[in-house]
């Protein structure tokens, strides 16, 4: 996924939000460091993988069914983080972060965990200006999977940057932090 823009870094103006709210229906608006980029709806491995986390998550962490409970659990939820428009696969709040779920379209408060199921198209974005957004608001965990060469990673915030505290693949269900409460379901991530 490239910058909207064709001009020069220099030149370029700053994308506003009315920028992400002209952008075509069909795709994914964000603004990264005062740029737009806009990707394409996902490719199925993308959202087999997308599926599977909500699955996995949903009932044990935001109903408390067969886990704790406590958490805001949202699928491609907008968040506004200063002058950055995020739109990560799914976002995560606990309670303690965010009670309740404003009727607002967007959220404006730093999610504690997010997921990026990283496309040929947005893997660089995902891996490099939304984590240092990321690391910047101070998100303690981030998930990044690859669908297409079946791993996730778990960084984990260390201070001012990220360490990968966990790396999965195969189809051995693991305890993800910070939902360790769980055994996920990792082959679920794969199948098709």
């Amino acid at each position: 996924m490239l910058p909207c823009s064709g001009m020069t870094d220099s030149a370029r103006k700053r994308a506003t939000y009315d920028d992400v709210l002209s952008s075509p229906p069909h795709a994914v608006a964000e603004i990264v460091d005062g740029v737009l980029y806009q990707s394409p709806r996902p490719a199925l491995p993308h959202a087999v993988a997308a599926t599977a986390v909500g699955a996995e998550l949903g009932l044990p962490f935001t109903r408390s069914r067969g886990g704790p409970g406590g958490w805001i659990i949202l699928v491609e939820p907008e968040i506004h983080l200063r002058d950055d428009v995020i739109v990560p696969d799914w976002g995560g709040w606990r309670r303690s972060t965010l009670p309740l779920l404003p009727d607002d379209p967007y959220l404006a408060v730093r999610p504690d965990w997010v997921c990026e199921v990283a496309s040929p198209s947005t893997r660089a974005l995902d891996r490099g200006a939304k984590l240092e957004v990321y690391q910047r608001e101070q998100v303690t965990h981030v998930w990044i999977i690859e669908p297409l060469d079946r791993f996730l990673e778990v960084l984990e915030l260390d201070g001012e940057t990220y360490r990968i505290v966990q790396r999965v693949s195969g189809d051995t269900p693991a305890r993800l932090r910070p939902f360790e409460a769980i055994e996920f379901d990792v082959a679920a991530l794969w199948a098709r």
